[in-house]
Parts: structure tokens; C-alpha cells; sequence
């Protein structure tokens, strides 16, 4: 494994750790564990009580724009106010979030400087490192937005979408850093037809993961919204919702589209660890998704959803991009 290899493969494996850290933060509750961003409560190492709290290096006139632009009400950016929502468990989740945060900026730089230097040959790893690093800057300002906008659900569900994202120019940088990359059996013809059906299947596979973090957020509003009240009271509003009814449909898509294509690769010889760890993560997934549908949204669940939603964008985007025979130019 050439360095170039090594260096996109740690920052895809950095995104898909930074994932699962972010769902925890999601579901704890801690996303607005520190109320400012890039700093923690002031500070570059986030305080463990309210008494370290120093109000006087938090800028509250960032806050008050933050609140006006997003339409919230800047009376309630106050010292009082913030405060009052200090909890450490909380700000250190988000905090470990945040540190989770600089290996996948280190490692997509790493692999875009040696595409520049090292991979010259192989001219096609040049834009997906560039597009790594783009996009884990773009998620970086957003992450910001998320923290200004006090978790508004449309900044977030963006947020978790750019962060799924960049999980396919990384999986591509890393499967074309080999020197021979790997390549499903077949002939071409074969190799294009699966292309086909690969391609629906990630695509299918990025939206559901998108839709399901729409899903999350109406959850949790439902949940405040209807306070008091048991989850049998209030679930029948979640499940008639078009994003739900969508995210159930397109899960059904996923296991048939996966499985046909698991067949179709058994028929040229072995389907392959990519092709088998697939449709095994699927099968987990939809188990997941009837725990959370038929018994309880609980937090590990919902953690253990979204990491495997990562790691299955991943291993179909492998799976893709090994129905294309690379050139030596490529």
C-alpha cells in the first residue's frame, strides 16, 4: 500500500469515526454542549464546572447577529441565559466531537499535497483529494452554522449530508491510490451492466441516509412538542409523514437492489468480501430500522443506524467504483 493509500484510507476511516461521534453528540443531546464555535465556552480546552465559565470572553454580539439571522430571539442571548444551559457531559461530548474533527482535516490535506507530488501518473486522484478537502471545509464552516443557528433542523440535516458526502471522493481516492486496484469479475459488458446497478444502489443508499437524518430531527421536535406524553401517542405523526413513508420505501429498494447484485456477482464466481459486507450491513440496517420502528428509539440504535449508514456508502462506493478497469492514465 503506497503512502498516498494509506494517508486517503485514514482520512476515510477519520470521516466515518467523526460520523458515529457526531450521531452520539445527536442523540445525547450535547450539540450545543459549547455554545461558540471555533472556541468552547471561551476557551481552548472547554471548562468542567459553571464557575470556570469567564462570560467575558465570549462575544455575545456574534450570538445576537447569529440569533437575528436565523430568525430566533436575540432577548435570549443573554449571560443568564446561556448559563443556565451549561451541562460538562455535554460540552465535553461536543468538544471530543470537535477534536474527532482534525484528523479528517489532516489526513484529506496529507492526500491532497501527495496526489500533487506523488500521483501525477494517476491524474483522476487529483480532484477527488481536492474534493475531500473542499468538502470537509465547506462541513467545517457548516458546523459552525449548526452551533450559530442553534441546531435549526435544515442547517443540521445539510450538515450530516455534506458529512455522507465526502465519504465518496475518499472511498475513490483510496481504492485508486493502489498500484493494481481491485475490479469485479466479468467481462465488460458484465462490468457495465453492474455499474448500472451499483450506481442506483448509491445513490438510493446517500438519499436514505439524508432522509434519515430528517427523520431524527422530527423526532426530536415531536418529542418535545408532545412532552408528557407516551411514544405510542405521538409516533402515528412521524410515520405518516412523506419523508418517513420515503426512508421505508427506499429501504426495501436497498435490500433488493443489493441482493441482486450480490446474485449477480455469485454468478462470475464469489461475490467478494465489498459485496457480501454489504448486503450483510443492510440486512443489520433494516433490522435496526424495525427496532426503531417497532420497539424503541433508543440511542445506541440510532448511533449504530447512522455509523453503518456510513460504512455501507463506503463499501458500495467501493463496489462502484471496482466496475471500471482503470488505465495507467486514469
Amino acid at each position: 500500500m503506497s503512502l498516498f493509500q494509506k494517508s486517503a484510507t485514514a482520512a476515510l476511516v477519520a470521516v466515518i469515526v467523526l460520523i458515529c461521534v457526531g450521531a452520539i453528540v445527536r442523540v445525547s443531546g450535547a450539540g450545543m454542549g459549547c455554545p461558540d464555535w471555533p472556541r468552547c465556552w471561551g476557551r481552548l480546552i472547554p471548562p468542567t464546572k459553571v464557575e470556570q465559565v469567564d462570560l467575558s470572553k465570549i462575544d455575545f454580539k456574534k450570538f445576537e447577529r447569529a440569533a437575528k439571522r436565523y430568525g430566533r430571539d436575540s432577548a435570549t442571548v443573554t449571560p443568564e441565559h446561556i448559563l443556565e444551559n451549561f451541562n460538562a457531559v455535554h460540552t465535553w461530548t461536543e468538544f471530543v466531537n470537535r477534536l474527532t474533527s482534525l484528523p479528517v482535516g489532516f489526513f484529506s490535506m496529507a492526500t491532497l499535497v501527495l496526489a500533487l507530488l506523488r500521483e501525477r501518473s494517476r491524474p483522476s486522484v487529483i480532484p477527488a483529494a481536492f474534493a475531500s478537502v473542499f468538502l470537509v471545509g465547506v462541513n467545517a464552516w457548516m458546523g459552525a452554522q449548526v452551533v450559530s443557528s442553534d441546531l435549526k433542523p435544515g442547517v443540521l440535516t445539510t450538515h450530516m449530508a455534506l458529512a455522507m458526502l465526502v465519504v465518496i471522493p475518499m472511498t475513490f481516492a483510496a481504492w485508486r491510490g493502489s498500484e493494481r486496484p481491485w475490479t469485479i469479475a466479468g467481462d465488460d459488458g458484465f462490468r457495465t451492466r453492474m455499474r448500472w446497478v451499483i450506481g442506483l444502489l448509491l445513490v438510493l443508499i446517500f438519499v436514505e441516509g439524508v432522509l434519515g437524518t430528517r427523520i431524527r430531527e422530527m423526532n426530536t421536535d415531536l418529542a418535545k412538542s408532545h412532552a408528557g406524553l407516551g411514544r405510542a401517542e405521538w409516533i402515528g405523526v412521524l410515520e405518516h409523514s412523506w419523508s418517513y413513508l420515503i426512508h421505508r420505501s427506499f429501504s426495501w429498494l436497498i435490500l433488493v437492489a443489493t441482493a441482486f447484485a450480490w446474485w449477480r456477482s455469485r454468478q462470475t464466481g464469489a461475490p467478494g468480501r465489498t459485496a457480501t459486507g454489504a448486503l450483510a450491513v443492510v440486512i443489520g440496517q433494516m433490522v435496526l430500522g424495525l427496532i426503531m420502528a417497532r420497539v424503541e428509539i433508543h440511542p445506541a440504535v440510532q448511533v449504530a443506524h447512522l455509523g453503518l449508514s456510513a460504512i455501507l456508502l463506503a463499501l458500495v462506493m467501493l463496489w462502484f467504483c471496482a466496475t471500471f478497469r482503470p488505465t495507467a492514465r486514469a
